[in-house]
């Protein structure tokens, strides 16, 4: 019986949580462990049932004992009444032994009465605590869940705190700068190229312009003139 009930403490006093941090699957383990304790509370209830039937037998014992004690007292009274004292003796000597074997029987019957007491109180806590943890079942996995959302969710905050997004988009931000000021410098180069052109333009008009008017100073037949060093020049 001992073993039963020491059984039932080790189950009882196991740190469920602890065990629960190093299971792959919380569920099985509590199922297991429920079931391992009603496994061990029908044991022990089967060797409680077995002690009060040898208390039973005890009370049996002693109530035959005494009966018969009774009987044989009476028989001694019979036999004195009819004058056989050796009858009398004989049946005082088995009435003594009855009474004898009732007290041996009562003692044991007490200290019997005693332990299946004890025994039913015990059996009683561990079927309390069996419910219990029945009832906490669902509890107790629930918290486990929770627990581990809390920790997938820690563990993405540590990775975005790795990544560490506001250096990412700040990068990305120079980029961009740098794309735009590009942007700028080539319409700047474009502008510049078209000033030059349309300055070329207003070069050549009155380049044209004083050549006109040279033309008309010098009149008629001045087209080809004599050149220093005696050069000609092609007229264009």
């Amino acid at each position: 019986m001992a073993t039963i009930f020491d059984r039932m403490s080790t189950i009882l006093r196991a740190n469920i949580n602890s065990m629960l941090d190093k299971a792959e699957n919380p569920e099985v383990v509590i199922d297991q462990i429920i079931r391992d304790m009603s496994s061990a509370i029908a044991e022990a209830r089967g060797q409680v049932a077995d002690m009060i039937a040898q208390e039973k037998i005890l009370q049996a014992n002693v109530q035959r004992d005494r009966d018969l004690a009774a009987e044989w007292q009476n028989k001694a009274s019979l036999a004195v009444q009819n004058g056989r004292d050796d009858l009398a003796r004989e049946a005082l000597r088995r009435k003594n032994d009855y009474d004898e074997n009732a007290r041996v029987y009562g003692s044991q019957l007490q200290a019997q009465s005693q332990m299946v007491d004890k025994l039913k109180s015990e059996l009683a806590q561990l079927e309390s605590k069996y419910q219990d943890a029945k009832r906490n079942r669902d509890m107790l996995i629930a918290r486990h869940r929770r627990a581990e959302t809390q920790q997938r969710v820690a563990q993405v905050s540590a990775q975005l705190n790795t990544m560490d997004p506001s250096a990412e988009l700040g990068r990305m931000e120079e980029r961009i700068r740098l794309q735009e000021a590009r942007a700028e410098a080539e319409s700047e180069l474009a502008d510049t190229s078209m000033d030059d052109e349309f300055a070329a333009l207003g070069a050549n008009s009155q380049v044209e312009s004083e050549l006109m008017a040279l033309k008309q100073q010098l009149g008629p037949g001045s087209q080809t003139a004599a050149l220093p060093s005696g050069e000609n020049v092609e007229r264009q």
